[in-house]
């Protein structure tokens, strides 16, 4: 059984770092067409953050986050990483990591779109207070 696993969320103040984690497991990263980072605030759309593509490894970054988040991954150890450096009230989210098994996000061209996510973690909260 596929499973995705996010951990590293928590209460921060703004300024603060934090560093989640997702481990995949059932299922080798390299497969992947692309893995990456949603959110979704309250009463908002879940959005895109962070994603990697795993056959020629690009990343790519929500305008919002650039420069201040970094994705990564250890394909060793099929996890992928989002640290989280300066955040913002306005990063207060359930994260969620996602991975696409099916190529949907090659066939639309994008990242940013979850329909074209097939396999969905349970989500780990961060929290930024001002």
């Amino acid at each position: 059984q596929v499973q995705l696993v996010e951990s590293g969320g928590g209460s921060v103040q703004a300024g603060g770092s934090l560093r989640l984690s997702c481990a995949a497991s059932g299922y080798t990263s390299s497969g992947f067409f692309y893995w990456g980072w949603f959110r979704q605030a309250a009463g908002k759309e879940r959005e895109g953050v962070a994603a990697i593509s795993t056959g020629i490894v690009s990343t790519y970054y929500a305008d919002s986050v650039k420069d201040r988040f970094t994705i990564s991954r250890d394909s060793a150890k099929n996890t992928l990483f989002l640290q989280m450096n300066s955040l913002k009230p306005e990063d207060t989210a359930m994260y969620y990591c996602a991975a696409d098994t099916q190529g949907n996000t090659v066939i639309h061209g994008t990242w940013a779109t979850p329909p074209d996510y097939n396999l969905w973690g349970q989500g780990t909260q961060v929290t930024v207070s001002s």
